[in-house]
């Protein structure tokens, strides 16, 4: 059976834009797991926050809120802490006082400025990645699991491609393989974009004060820690970027205890026992901007990818702009800005 598109990743970005293709044509997508969303997906923080990233990631987190529809994002404000003078989006400073109304266990003196984004949401990210699963389905989109890609070449006008044990024929393929999407690109002879995998620590730690579940997210505007409520402990991370090959992300001891250090400097939580730790990759290009389409005389082989750390947050709009350009649409965003001939090759 011939399908008009093959997707490659079924992470966030994979299942969002096959979706959102299926309702132009016959989608099938490829999974090398043997469960979606295994890796970057599923290990993410779930913070919806509009004055996080750039400015394409804001103007497309902007447009993805009412994209979510009912259910999958609920209050949750962030309080970024450090030089706040720079902040992009819609922040206000704020007073210590005011600061420690929503987050009391804060030590205001020791983060320097104080400022408040009222639009940041927690997000049921596997509640929306189901959603776009349900809704490739019902479109009559395909996937399959445990089908790593290993070749990936012209046919024609369209392509061959080996997962797992099966040979599929596509007109298209969207390569959205997140932390592996240079690999992919390789494989079907497309040059390699520079996309880097970051790892980021994140763990959940208990102290001696009790945790309110309606504290905000708080972040130091510099990056170097985060920290939320999460059941009766804290999510900590101290925001770390490792550069890694791509695999199974596995947390570095000593990253959870600088995260739990930075956290118990600047507040009196007392964080002392790590209850769990994970990590995940985040996938960026060299400008921390997405990546959508074409390159250059490489036409049917489309990019999805570059999301970093915005992937979810950005996701609903995102996906829908990449549909469009895919389909040679106009997208609602300027599609150079994320083109990968920005880039060039690597």
């Amino acid at each position: 059976m011939g399908w008009d598109v093959v997707v490659v990743g079924g992470g966030i970005a994979g299942v969002s834009v096959a979706a959102e293709l299926a309702v132009h044509g016959s989608v099938v997508l490829v999974e090398a797991e043997s469960e979606l969303a295994r890796h970057t997906t599923g290990r993410s923080a779930a913070v919806y926050a509009p004055s996080y990233g750039g400015a394409v990631v804001r103007a497309l987190t902007a447009a993805s809120l009412p994209l979510f529809g009912e259910g999958l994002l609920s209050p949750r404000p962030m309080l970024w802490v450090g030089d706040v003078a720079g902040l992009a989006g819609d922040v206000q400073e704020i007073s210590a006082g005011e600061a420690l109304r929503l987050c009391p266990v804060l030590r205001p003196e020791r983060v320097g400025g104080l400022a408040v984004d009222l639009g940041t949401r927690d997000i049921d990210v596997m509640g929306l990645h189901q959603r776009y699963v349900r809704r490739l389905k019902a479109a009559g989109g395909e996937i399959r699991k445990g089908a790593p890609v290993t070749a990936v070449r012209r046919d024609g006008v369209g392509w061959r491609v080996t997962a797992g044990t099966e040979e599929i024929s596509a007109g298209v393929v969207v390569n959205a393989a997140g932390a592996w999407t240079d690999r992919v690109a390789g494989l079907a002879g497309v040059p390699a974009l520079g996309l880097r995998p970051l790892r980021r620590t994140i763990a959940i730690a208990t102290g001696d004060a009790p945790v309110g579940a309606g504290w905000p997210l708080v972040a130091d505007v510099a990056d170097t820690f985060y920290f939320r409520p999460e059941g009766p402990g804290v999510l900590v991370s101290p925001a770390d970027e490792t550069p890694v090959e791509p695999g199974d992300a596995k947390p570095d001891e000593l990253d959870v205890a600088l995260a739990v250090d930075r956290v118990n400097e600047v507040t009196t939580l007392g964080l002392r026992s790590v209850r769990t730790a994970w990590a995940g990759l985040r996938t960026f290009a060299p400008d921390r901007e997405p990546v959508v389409g074409e390159l250059p005389g490489h036409p049917g082989f489309s990019f999805f990818a570059g999301q970093g750390g915005y992937g979810i947050q950005m996701a609903p709009a995102l996906a829908v702009a990449a549909a469009r350009i895919i389909v040679g649409q106009r997208p609602e965003i300027a599609a150079e800005l994320v083109s990968p001939a920005r880039l060039g090759a690597a």
